[in-house]
């Protein structure tokens, strides 16, 4: 089973699996390195599929390199990446875990192959050469999500190894509803009981406290920003410049009754965009769709009467089963499945948590759940230039949206439906198996390389580390 505080990881953008995971990495090699970390001559680091593909404009080098300096995601000030980069890219100083130097210099000791590792798409190796001429080298896969594993980590996983150890275990959607009615519980109870049994019922209730106040922060920051975002696209942010002209509309009723879905495409504009800037956001289930929950949470907090806090920990306990589920039969990678696994799993997600809130029964819930995620089966991850900025900004907009309407078709009916959530899971990962790996989050194929210029934006992106910090 998988725990709502992995689920939902505060951390740097613009990528869960191409920035969060490789920072924590980095941070991991670090702690192998143990004591033998003084001794350390020459670090090198090899970067494979897509996270070589796409990693200039996911900021993969500079996650990895802030990673070894000693920051961890959840705690760096991602306003002063700039400064902590200055001494590798400009004296080609690198002070592993922030007490020991070492010469490094990226044309020699990064290095980037296309090629995928066998065992998955988002692969990299961190070597260390210590003075004793010896070496200690470790291969990590960033699995979606900020998850990270070992190449054995990854093999149990693959032989269904891994220990279960939740008072409630389910596997499925069925189950999870079945343990629903044989104990009396929704799905938020059964989620927080689940939680107890690894911490206290306050660490899990300030934990979801300080998962919202970082959505609501990431709002709030986005809204305040506006310029270009780095990476040579020249995308314009759009969030403050909205945000100024529904302030002023706000309460008029001359615009078709849709100004709700107007405050939710900007809550989600604004955190995509704070994103793409590498911004701090929450993984909800990933960086590229970090978006979508705080958009429909939003959306629960300004248009829905009986908001309160407890609500919103309800919605994440419920969203997080949701996500659990997602991750445990398909996956939430991008690499892996295509844009389904990140923008789809949100969405289902979201859907799901305002379902709940909003009084559904765990069956409505469910079908939310799956309404949310069968009507994004089959979407690509084909980001233009490898940034998380075209389609991957507005599509967190789209699919916020749709999680609204989802949850809003499945409280007008009983919970009963053709497709089953574990179908539409099912379904979502055998299409991610069958699409062809240049929709995979490899810029590569659709929009990445049909739109004017793409192919040469992907080339001028060697600096984008420069710019890994603005916003």
């Amino acid at each position: 089973m998988i725990s709502v505080f992995e689920l939902f990881k505060i951390g740097i953008g613009p990528s869960s699996s191409h920035t969060v995971g490789p920072m924590v990495a980095a941070n991991r090699f670090l702690a192998d390195l143990g004591d033998r970390l003084t001794q350390v001559d020459e670090i090198t680091i090899e970067l494979y599929g897509s996270l070589s593909s796409t990693g200039k404009g996911h900021a993969t080098d500079t996650a990895i390199l802030l990673g070894l300096l000693g920051h961890e995601p959840r705690s760096i000030d991602t306003t002063a990446t700039d400064e902590y980069l200055q001494p590798i890219y400009q004296e080609h100083k690198l002070t592993l875990d922030g007490r020991h130097e070492v010469f490094f210099d990226g044309d020699q000791h990064l290095l980037w192959d296309d090629q995928p590792l066998p065992q998955h798409p988002n692969g990299m190796r961190l070597t260390a050469k210590l003075s004793d001429g010896s070496t200690i080298s470790r291969t990590y896969f960033s699995i979606g999500g900020g998850f990270i594993k070992d190449s054995d980590e990854l093999e149990e996983s693959e032989n269904h190894d891994e220990k279960q150890s939740f008072i409630y275990d389910f596997n499925s959607a069925e189950q999870l509803a079945e343990l629903c009615q044989k104990h009396d519980l929704s799905i938020a109870e059964l989620m927080l009981e689940n939680e107890k049994t690894l911490r206290s019922e306050t660490e899990i209730k300030d934990y979801l406290n300080e998962v919202w106040d970082t959505m609501q922060a990431c709002v709030t920051q986005g809204c305040k920003v506006d310029g270009i975002l780095p990476g040579g696209l020249n995308v314009k942010r759009r969030a403050k410049a909205l945000y100024e002209q529904l302030s002023k509309e706000y309460g008029y009723s001359g615009n078709g009754g849709l100004l709700a879905m107007d405050w939710v495409n900007l809550y989600a504009l604004a955190v995509n965009e704070e994103n793409a800037a590498g911004g701090k956001v929450v993984t909800a289930p990933t960086n590229g769709a970090a978006g979508i929950i705080p958009a429909v949470l939003h959306y629960y907090r300004g248009f829905i009467p009986s908001f309160n806090y407890q609500g919103v920990r309800e919605f994440l306990l419920v969203a997080g089963a949701v996500g659990a589920l997602i991750k445990q039969n398909a996956s939430i990678s991008g690499a892996e499945v295509g844009c389904q696994g990140e923008v789809g799993s949100a969405c289902a997600m979201a859907a799901a948590g305002l379902a709940h809130v909003l009084g559904g029964s765990v069956a409505q819930c469910l079908n939310a759940a799956e309404i949310g995620l069968e009507h994004n089966l089959g979407l690509t991850c084909d980001p233009i230039a490898g940034l998380v900025q075209v389609p991957c900004i507005e599509r967190n907009a789209m699919a916020s949206i749709k999680a609204i309407n989802a949850a809003r078709l499945a409280l007008r009916g009983d919970g009963s439906h053709h497709v089953s959530l574990d179908k539409a899971i099912a379904t979502m990962k055998a299409t991610g198996m069958d699409m062809m790996d240049k929709y995979k989050e490899t810029a590569k194929g659709g929009l990445a390389v049909h739109v004017t210029n793409a192919a040469s934006n992907r080339i001028e992106l060697s600096n984008v580390g420069s710019g890994f910090s603005q916003c």
